[in-house]
């Protein structure tokens, strides 16, 4: 004779898994949130923190800042009211080059000197370049060669508010022969000066 399962003991045995199964040990969950973000004081108020409390100190404001003043120079006068001056020489360059070499630092010293000794005088730069290469790339070359010889002179302690610069490329050769001696006399920075 076959052995059934009595409904009543399967109902024992169901009975059993559920109590173990309830009573087995579940893992402790803590549920944890972190603290509320606190904003940052006031630029007038102070928190001072201790062990065990926190106090708000009110600090007076800064004063409000004064307003910054720009000074802006008065515009220079045109090239054309610039006339050439002995006192200033003029400096060369090298072939495609805006660097001022250490011969031509030395004539820089002594404009500058003389500069300084007459603040009266604003000073033109005007740079320049021989023949070779294009128009456009002459006057940009021109405008680096002046703007190297302002930034040298500034060096000096020559104010830039009383300096101004102009390029002329090609435009303007002292000689126009087709050589190396001639094309190194274009390529050059002169100075001129007018009374303010």
């Amino acid at each position: 004779m076959r052995a059934w399962l009595r409904p009543s003991a399967v109902l024992v045995t169901l009975l059993a898994f559920a109590l173990v199964g309830a009573c087995a040990k579940r893992p402790n969950l803590t549920v944890a949130s972190a603290p509320a973000p606190v904003p940052p004081p006031a630029p007038n108020v102070a928190t001072v923190v201790t062990e065990t409390q926190t106090t708000v100190i009110e600090t007076p404001a800064p004063p409000p800042a004064a307003p910054v003043q720009v000074a802006t120079a008065a515009p220079l006068p045109p090239p054309k009211d610039f006339a050439p001056n002995p006192a200033l020489t003029r400096i060369h360059f090298d072939f495609d080059k805006a660097e001022i070499r250490p011969g031509d630092a030395q004539t820089l010293d002594t404009n500058a000197n003389w500069l300084r000794e007459h603040p009266e005088q604003l000073v033109l730069i005007e740079g320049h370049c021989d023949e070779r290469g294009t128009a456009e790339y002459n006057l940009a070359l021109g405008d680096r060669r002046a703007k190297s010889t302002m930034n040298y002179l500034a060096s000096r302690g020559v104010s830039t508010d009383r300096m101004s610069i102009i390029s002329y490329g090609e435009e303007r050769p002292v000689c126009t022969e087709k050589n190396e001696a001639c094309w190194s006399k274009n390529r050059r920075a002169m100075f001129l000066s007018k009374e303010r």
